[in-house]
């Protein structure tokens, strides 16, 4: 299964209870582009204008959003770089270096339930709970009940901690709370543009907003789509579509869309990729068929969908 494999060690607490803000990403990219050691000097408070917290938990996202990865070194901290995404995303030549188009957002959105990492807990509640509707204590108890089930050990504390950071990186926190209330804490994250989930106050329960998305551009879907296919195609040609709407980590889940929604998606893609993706109804069955050279064709298709659709958004 793809909902934490074997070998995945996921690390909690990183954002230092924050959820990360407009900025954020620009500031830590510009900041380790200029010194590749600045998470570990002195100055990052400083360079990047925020407390001691802040600082790492501009560390956190970055590497959650794979902005940054973490490079081999000698002693307990390991050094960073910038990655492939964040050179052609955020820097100052950037397609979006300051977050401007919602397709940016979505794939955000993407990146950080794709990261089993130092995001398990968003991926476990996208990808694997198919609750429409829900309360914080619901949700605590299946996230609990699939890390023990994976032999990961926390403490209730911890999930609870997650979760709630998790609830509002998509939720307006600020809603209804008293000027006093309102904290460092508290800020929005951009993600909650994206409407995906909704807090109702009379109930306490929170619900995922399942359907079409306007905002959400085909390039992006198809950017994730031939990101996730290699994770379950093997050396297959064909994979069935409702694998692509329903399974762990699929784009139907991760963005919450309906069958009819990822259909569009996939008929749409079909002519932007030339047919290299090609829907096929065979005896009532629907195949996605897959015509690629190599697995490294994934990869280079996913990054020239971005770019189209940057290039075509005037980035």
């Amino acid at each position: 299964m793809r909902l934490v494999e074997e070998g995945i060690k996921p690390t909690f607490g990183g954002h230092e209870k924050f959820v990360f803000r407009y900025g954020w990403l620009k500031k830590g990219v510009d900041a380790l582009s200029e010194n590749p050691a600045i998470f570990t000097d002195d100055k990052a408070l400083v360079v990047l204008g925020v407390g001691k917290n802040m600082v790492r938990s501009i560390r956190h996202w970055c590497l959650a959003a794979g902005l940054f990865e973490e490079t081999r070194g000698k002693g307990p901290v390991r050094g960073l770089q910038l990655t492939d995404l964040a050179d052609r995303l955020v820097t100052d030549n950037g397609w979006d270096p300051y977050l401007e188009d919602t397709g940016t957002l979505w794939l955000l959105h993407w990146q950080l339930t794709s990261n089993l990492t130092r995001t398990l807990i968003w991926h476990l509640t996208y990808c694997a709970y198919y609750e429409a509707e829900f309360t914080k204590k619901q949700l605590a108890a299946f996230i609990s009940k699939q890390l023990d089930h994976r032999k990961i050990t926390t403490t209730v504390g911890t999930v609870e901690r997650e979760i709630d950071v998790c609830l509002r990186t998509y939720v307006t926190a600020m809603r209804g709370m008293t000027a006093e209330a309102i904290s460092e804490e508290t800020l929005d994250c951009p993600l909650a543009e994206l409407d995906l989930m909704r807090f109702l106050p009379e109930d306490s329960v929170y619900r995922f907003n399942v359907g079409r998305k306007v905002t959400l551009p085909t390039e992006v879907f198809g950017y994730a789509l031939l990101t996730f296919l290699p994770t379950i195609a093997g050396n297959r040609r064909t994979v069935a579509v409702d694998d692509c709407i329903y399974k762990d980590g699929s784009p139907g889940q991760v963005f919450k869309l309906d069958e009819n929604s990822v259909i569009e998606y996939l008929e749409a893609l079909e002519e932007l990729t030339e047919g290299r993706l090609r829907l096929q109804d065979t005896a009532g069955l629907r195949q996605l068929y897959l015509e690629h050279d190599s697995d490294g064709w994934f990869r280079t298709a996913a990054l020239e969908l971005l770019g189209r659709h940057y290039a075509r958004s005037g980035n």
